[in-house]
């Protein structure tokens, strides 16, 4: 319990402030599996539309202050990668012809 009236503030600040970073980064977390769920089903058209919505997310969720920005460009890439396994790649030609 806190002792003083700045202590009882700064618990429900806190509070506040949890509650607010745990929405964020459980909406990171949905939105990164929709993505992985997508890819699983093998559907490319739809694993792109939400890798848009999941790089918005954690753009998002940077711009808040939820997460840093190295763990969000490092989980876009991620997706990115995963979604990009979905397309085959063009045979490309020798580079010494």
């Amino acid at each position: 319990m806190a002792n003083t009236k700045s202590a009882a503030k700064k618990l429900r600040v806190a509070e506040r402030n949890r509650m607010y970073n745990k929405f964020w980064t459980t909406r990171c977390k949905t939105t990164s599996k929709k993505v992985l769920e997508a890819v699983a089903a093998k559907d490319p058209d739809l694993a792109v539309k939400r890798l848009n919505e999941a790089q918005a997310v954690f753009d998002k969720a940077v711009v808040k202050g939820v997460i840093h920005k190295n763990k969000a460009a490092r989980s876009k890439s991620r997706l990115t990668k995963a979604v990009k396994s979905l397309f085959p790649r063009p045979e490309t030609e020798n580079a010494s012809n």
